[in-house]
Order: structure tokens, then C-alpha cells, then sequence
């Protein structure tokens, strides 16, 4: 693919990690416990890379990192997951633009990547609901992650805690933050391994395209 279409994708974004709520990676500072990992899911509701529609696939990778991501001395160890119902263009496109070669906000994302552990497809399971109350991923026998809004005394009925223009945003800047609380939190693959609930979730839309402007 040595030459990049024009390409944009539309979907949702989620994680479910370690940190204790709310995760204070996207407030760009160091994680809870000084390290951090979890899993990392994104649904493409609407997306094209030239010709190639990719409406309905997902991406789903586990990670890890020590220290303060966003402040350039450390970089996270990843391994990914493709969705295993891409076609081969689909699935030539989603390598494209998810390991940065295609440009755009992933290629800056990319960079934060120091060791990539490996890359398989994978039947993944994904689910939002319309309202937000509550999203979540699968890949049967391998990950499980599940959260559900935060809400608490004071929070009104129906309305999401959320932050707006969060410092340290996986998917670029601009976006809006729907703080939740895993439910169910389990991986093991790419040589990670774990089993939880209890701690920091976090949803955001994205929005990209590419390639960049020269």
C-alpha cells in the first residue's frame, strides 16, 4: 500500500483499565498505580479507505505502560486484534491506518507504541448503548470487557459524568469522555494477562481521516 487513498472513520472508542476512577491517563498525568494496562476497543460505524468500506468492523488491542504516556519518556508495549470478518482489502486498510502508515491521528497514536507484540484476526464481539449506559467487547475464550456509567448521588437521572476536552484523549483531540466502571475486565493474549472489575472505564467518539496534508 504504498499508495494512500483518501480515508475517514466514524465509530466509537473504549477502554477498561487498572487505574482507579477516573483514569488519570486521560487527564495526561502518570496512571494510578504508576503503571497502567487494559484493553482498548474501536467500532467503525461509518468508515472508507478509498474504495474499500469497512462500516461495522472492529479493532480491539491490549496494552501496557509504565509511567506517564502522554509525557514522552515511556512508550506502551501493544498487541492487536482485527476483526476475522475482513475481507483481504478490509483487512489490508485496517493495518494501514491502525499501525500509522495511512496517516492522520493513528500515525501520532502509533508513535506512542514501542513494542508491538503481534497482530492476529479474531472474532470481536462489540456493543454500545444508544444512551451510553453501558458498552462492551468480546473475543470468546480470550477477552471480556465490560463497563457501565458511572452515576452517583448527585449526578441527574440520564445524564452522563463526562468530561469535555480531556488532556490525554487515545483518540485525538477535541472529543467528550463518558466515565464508567468495569463490570467485567479479563485478557490474556500478546503475553498479558488479566482478570478484574471495579476500576476506570471511559468511552469517546472518534472522527479521523487521512492521509495528511503534505
Amino acid at each position: 500500500m504504498n499508495q494512500v487513498p483518501q480515508w475517514r472513520l466514524q465509530g466509537d472508542w473504549f477502554d477498561v483499565c487498572k487505574c482507579d476512577i477516573p483514569c488519570p491517563c486521560y487527564f495526561a498525568q502518570a496512571p494510578t498505580y504508576g503503571s497502567c494496562d487494559g484493553t482498548l476497543v474501536w467500532h467503525i460505524r461509518e468508515g472508507r479507505y478509498g474504495d474499500v468500506v469497512l462500516d461495522g468492523l472492529n479493532v480491539l488491542a491490549l496494552g501496557a505502560f509504565t509511567g506517564n504516556i502522554w509525557a514522552g519518556g515511556t512508550k506502551a508495549a501493544m498487541g492487536v486484534f482485527f476483526d476475522e470478518r475482513a475481507d483481504e482489502r478490509q483487512r489490508a486498510a485496517l493495518q494501514a491506518i491502525f499501525t500509522g502508515q495511512a496517516g492522520g491521528w493513528p500515525k501520532g497514536f502509533a508513535e506512542l507504541i514501542g513494542e508491538m507484540r503481534g497482530m492476529e484476526f479474531a472474532p470481536i464481539e462489540f456493543d454500545v448503548d444508544d444512551d451510553l449506559e453501558s458498552w462492551s467487547a468480546r473475543i470468546p475464550g480470550r477477552v471480556e470487557a465490560r463497563a457501565e456509567a458511572l452515576a452517583g448521588p448527585t449526578s441527574l437521572p440520564g445524564r452522563r459524568v463526562q468530561v469535555h476536552n480531556p488532556a490525554g484523549s487515545e483518540v485525538g483531540p477535541g472529543t467528550v469522555a463518558t466515565q464508567g466502571v468495569s463490570v467485567a475486565d479479563r485478557a490474556e493474549g500478546f503475553a498479558f494477562q488479566w482478570d478484574r472489575s471495579g476500576q476506570s472505564s471511559k468511552h469517546m467518539r472518534f472522527d479521523w481521516s487521512g492521509p495528511d496534508e503534505p
